[in-house]
């Protein structure tokens, strides 16, 4: 059982990179530095997906890992 929890771990951990990566793409490092200029634009229906998918694999993350934590 362990084994498969943590198999399934490092599937959701890269995918989880993969999502984060995948929202960041284009920020650069202008809005560091309050060069962005960006006016207020509702989300687009892929970014909302993006959103989603990456609250849903975070959780997934989290109960995976405190389920390895558990003592067998």
């Amino acid at each position: 059982m362990t084994l498969v929890l943590t198999i399934l771990e490092i599937i959701v951990a890269a995918v989880l990179i993969g999502l984060i990566l995948l929202q960041m793409q284009g920020s650069g490092l202008s809005g560091a530095f309050g060069g962005a200029g960006q006016f207020y634009r509702s989300k687009r229906s892929i970014e909302k997906i993006l959103i989603w998918a990456t609250v849903v694999f975070t959780v997934a993350f989290a109960i995976i890992s405190l389920l390895l934590l558990i003592p067998r």
